[in-house]
């Protein structure tokens, strides 16, 4: 009796017929999935930096220091991570800068050779911080004293103004930092000036401020680099009186260091100091050596505002290897938006001459507005406003 192909039946048969063929496939891809796994294995297995291993060898295990054991130090940072030395990104090069004729700064890199041998460890973040984090401070860079927690070098050689610093682009062109003191003095003004001026700008507060914490973290959260200023003695002292706790010439040096220590601990961050007035104090080098060399050792910088010329802020920042820089311009001696517009554009002239410049202004109205209007315009003419840790003198970077 024949069976129909077409039955259920019938089927099964006919593919049972073919099954065999099926069968060799599956044996064949078997084969080759067995095949290719044996040589993955052969491939982790002979290759030096195969599949990580869960145990290292019992040499390894002894050379190993427990977690525990404290590290010696290394001459590139002083510190060791892990066993492996930390270095500076610059660490392996000689860095050299010039200013042409146009006014352009041109940066030459050579390779040196590191101290020391075998691999480090290279600490790619050494300028800035975390925007994340921006407003949270480093404790690794802080100390308890009695006036508060006060800046210091960390263990691994990093300093404040390294930390806190606004990261610059690196690239050849014309750089201007404007800095805009006074900020903590009156709520309305720090308020507008913190949502109103773009983050390039570097503000400056007073140390005799109030809510200086919270005005610092809303000024850090949105990207600007921040000074403190101290109140230093002017020329006209007490007539014209910087505040209390003011760094007077008439004062030991141990005096002058604990207020200067009481202004430092009101709030953190920062990446240097600069002064509120102080005339006098600034072209006194006996007041002013044992203040800029405390400054200096903790890992800050230094801003004179210029205003000073009998400063000697230079003589003392080179003899305290103190970083440091001056400002070249004023902005709002007049109190009206177009002068300070002016100032601005002489600032940009003087910055296209030497490669860079620094302007002063208060937290005024008036200098806001204009600073906020000639700072979109910038960028269009080739500008790159930076932080003042990027223009500073660092003897650290020569």
């Amino acid at each position: 009796m024949g069976t129909d192909l077409h039955t259920p039946l019938g089927r099964n048969r006919k593919a049972g017929r073919k099954r065999p063929g099926f069968l060799r496939l599956g044996r064949i891809a078997a084969s080759l999935c067995l095949f290719a796994i044996g040589g993955f294995s052969l491939y982790t297995a002979f290759r030096g930096d195969g599949l990580e291993r869960t145990k290292p060898p019992a040499a390894e295990q002894a050379a190993t220091p427990p977690a525990n054991t404290p590290q010696p130090p290394t001459a590139t940072t002083g510190q060791a991570a892990d066993g492996m030395p930390r270095a500076d990104p610059r660490s392996g090069a000689n860095v050299e800068q010039m200013v042409t004729g146009d006014g352009s700064v041109v940066t030459k890199y050579s390779p040196r050779p590191r101290d020391g041998g075998g691999p480090v460890l290279v600490d790619a973040m050494q300028i800035g911080q975390d925007p994340r984090m921006a407003a949270q401070p480093n404790d690794a860079l802080l100390e308890e004293t009695p006036f508060g927690r006060l800046p210091i070098v960390g263990p691994d050689g990093r300093r404040p103004m390294d930390q806190y610093a606004r990261p610059s682009s690196g690239a050849r062109g014309v750089r201007i930092a404007i800095v805009v003191s006074g900020l903590g003095l009156s709520q309305t003004g720090t308020q507008r000036a913190i949502a109103e001026l773009p983050e390039e700008i570097t503000f400056a507060f007073a140390a005799s401020g109030n809510s200086l914490q919270r005005w610092m973290q809303e000024a850090r959260r949105s990207g600007h680099e921040i000074l403190l200023q101290v109140p230093l003695e002017p020329f006209d002292y007490p007539a014209n009186d910087p505040g209390p706790e003011t760094l007077l010439t008439t004062k030991s040096a141990a005096r002058n260091i604990e207020n200067l220590h009481k202004a430092m601990g009101e709030i953190t961050n920062y990446t240097g100091v600069m002064n509120y007035l102080g005339g006098r104090f600034l072209s006194d080098p006996a007041a002013m050596e044992p203040v800029m060399r405390d400054i200096g050792k903790r890992g800050l910088l230094f801003l004179d505002d210029g205003t000073s010329a009998q400063s000697k802020t230079a003589a003392i920042a080179k003899g305290t290897e103190l970083p440091y820089a001056f400002a070249d311009l004023q902005l709002d001696g007049q109190l009206d938006i177009n002068a300070v517009l002016k100032k601005l554009d002489e600032l940009e002239r003087i910055a296209r001459k030497n490669g860079q410049a620094i302007g002063v202004a208060a937290a005024f109205d008036e200098s806001v507005d204009a600073i906020a209007k000639w700072s979109e315009e910038a960028a269009m003419r080739g500008i790159e406003i930076v932080g003042v840790a990027a223009l500073s003198n660092d003897p650290r970077n020569p």
